[in-house]
């Protein structure tokens, strides 16, 4: 006879350290605003400017593609408004590459806390993405009033693409970061191997040049560029701000086209790329987080 499932004492328990996945994350939203609260903390505690520094790399990092490539190379002379074509590229780049670094790095750096007591450990890398999303939104309304100096409206339809994109690429950082986050607790060349993918995203992403010219140079393989999530959002992004401030001569010129079927096949197409990203990311991270607490 068996006993119901009242009179089972196991009935309804999981395995110690199995959890919801990404549901818990859910589940426990208060945890995580006390994480990202913590992380925003941690950061910028002793700093004398705080949350200035997150805007100087951006920064930097403009003024030397800038200089290097728009003045130098002259590249602002074949892309019209050059400066907001390259500051909306780089400021998705940096926070996609920023939430996927401290995303690896969360369980490693949180090993105290994960040793002590038992939380959803899918909060960590999250929270990492939350932080890189507070220091990206302030970019993006840097971005936002040099747009409408240049004469850009917002729309429906360009407020829905920003967002879809963010969120693509928001997203595509938390599926890789549970992936290498996991991986790296086992094998802590997992970091130099997401600081190697870091430092080529800015120039696998059309930033500093146009899609165009990859076209011309892979010609039938150029899908292969386009199955990349984070040239899409890239892309979206250059056609939600940087095209509404071209006039009508820049608009008809050869380097102001988008991608053909940018919405129709490429975002999807991005999108079903992410999900399948976080569903791995998520399926490796609930594997091997049973024995985090050993290893670290």
């Amino acid at each position: 006879m068996t006993a119901s499932p009242a009179a089972d004492p196991e009935a309804g328990l999981t395995a110690p350290g199995r959890g919801g996945g990404l549901k818990d994350v859910y589940r426990n939203r208060f945890l995580l605003k006390l994480l990202v609260r913590k992380e925003v903390r941690v950061r910028y505690r002793g700093s004398a400017l705080g949350i200035v520094w997150s805007y100087m790399k951006p920064g930097l990092q403009f003024l030397v593609f800038y200089v290097a490539l728009g003045l130098f190379l002259n590249v602002q002379g074949s892309t019209p408004n050059y400066p907001i074509y390259l500051f909306a590229g780089i400021i998705l780049v940096n926070f996609f590459t920023e939430a996927l670094g401290n995303a690896t790095r969360s369980i490693v750096g949180n090993r105290d806390l994960i040793r002590k007591i038992y939380l959803p450990r899918e909060l960590f890398p999250v929270a990492s993405v939350w932080v890189s999303g507070v220091h990206f939104l302030p970019q993006v309304l840097i971005l936002i009033v040099v747009c409408l100096f240049f004469g850009w409206v917002p729309t429906l339809g360009s407020i829905a693409a920003i967002i879809g994109a963010f969120v693509i690429v928001a997203v595509l950082a938390v599926g890789l970061g549970l992936f290498f986050g996991a991986i790296n607790v086992y094998f802590r060349d997992s970091e130099n191997l997401v600081d190697l993918l870091i430092m080529m995203v800015t120039w696998a992403s059309p930033v500093l040049y146009l899609w165009s010219q990859v076209d011309r140079v892979l010609g039938p393989a150029f899908w292969v560029y386009q199955l990349n999530p984070m040239t899409v959002g890239v892309e979206v992004f250059h056609w939600a701000f940087w095209r509404p401030t071209l006039d009508g001569a820049q608009l008809a010129s050869p380097a102001a086209a988008t991608v053909p079927g940018l919405f129709t096949i490429w975002f999807p197409l991005a999108a079903v790329v992410t999900l399948v990203m976080l569903a791995l990311g998520q399926w490796v991270f609930a594997r091997l987080s049973v024995k985090f607490a050993q290893e670290l």
